[in-house]
C-alpha cells in the first residue's frame, strides 16, 4: 500500500488507526521536495509511526539514542544545524538502553513522531524530526 491509499484509507475511515501505525513509512515521505515537512508528516506528529532502515553506530555506549539511516553507514552521519540536516536520517530516542545493532542489519523502528528543530540536552545533537518513545527489531 502506498502512502496516498494508506491516507484515503484513513480518511474516509476504511483503515484503523493501529493500522496506520503498523504502515512502515519511508523517510523520504516525511519530507517535501523542498525540505519542508510533507502534509503526511504535519498529520501524523505527536502519533506513532514506523521507519525502516539502519541503525548508525551510536555516539556513546549505554545511550537511549541512535539515529536510523535509508541505507548502511560505517559512521554516523551528524549534522551542526538544523538547516544541515539530511532528509534520508530519524533521530531514534528508545525506551531503553540501545542494544547496538550491526550498520548493515536492517530494523523497523516505531515511536512518536516529533518534528522541529531539537539540540539533545546531553549530547549535543541537533535534529529536524525524530521518533521518541521509540522501540526497534530486526525487519
Amino acid at each position: 500500500m502506498n502512502r496516498r491509499t494508506l491516507l484515503a484509507a484513513a480518511a474516509f475511515g476504511i483503515m484503523s488507526p493501529r493500522a496506520m501505525a503498523d504502515e512502515v513509512v519511508n523517510m523520504r515521505d516525511l519530507y517535501e521536495k523542498d525540505l519542508s515537512f510533507s502534509g503526511y508528516a504535519l498529520q501524523r506528529q505527536g502519533q506513532r509511526i514506523a521507519a525502516s532502515g539502519f541503525m548508525a553506530p551510536p555516539l556513546k555506549a549505554e545511550s537511549t539514542f541512535f539515529v536510523l539511516t535509508r541505507r548502511p553507514m560505517a559512521v554516523c552521519p551528524f549534522c551542526e544545524t538544523e538547516a544541515d540536516w539530511p532528509d534520508d536520517i530519524l533521530a531514534v530516542y528508545t525506551k531503553r538502553t540501545v542494544e547496538v545493532l550491526p550498520f548493515n542489519v536492517s530494523i523497523v523502528v516505531r515511536g512518536v513522531l516529533e518534528l522541529g528543530a531539537y539540540t539533545d540536552p546531553e549530547l549535543g545533537f541537533v535534529s529536524r524530526v525524530r521518533l521518541t518513545d521509540a522501540s526497534y527489531e530486526r525487519a
